[in-house]
């Protein structure tokens, strides 16, 4: 357990970002297993769900919440 006002407010801080971060890898995820669906079933809306999936990717690698 932290000691410090500082470190309490960091651990706060912490556990927020992370639960954000796993929201965003886990609709990552979804999106990348709709899109990869969708091309094998050759939907009409699979260039769409692409386009937003490649969106979602790129929005994340530029927040640092997976590698680029």
């Amino acid at each position: 357990m932290p000691n410090t006002a500082s470190a309490k407010k960091e651990l706060r801080k912490s556990k927020k970002r992370q639960t954000r971060n796993a929201k965003t890898e886990n609709n990552l995820k979804d999106l990348i297993k709709k899109s990869r669906r969708a091309i094998e079933a050759k939907d009409a809306g699979a260039k769409e769900l692409v386009l937003k999936t490649l969106c979602a990717l790129d929005k994340a690698a530029g927040k640092g919440i997976i590698k680029k």
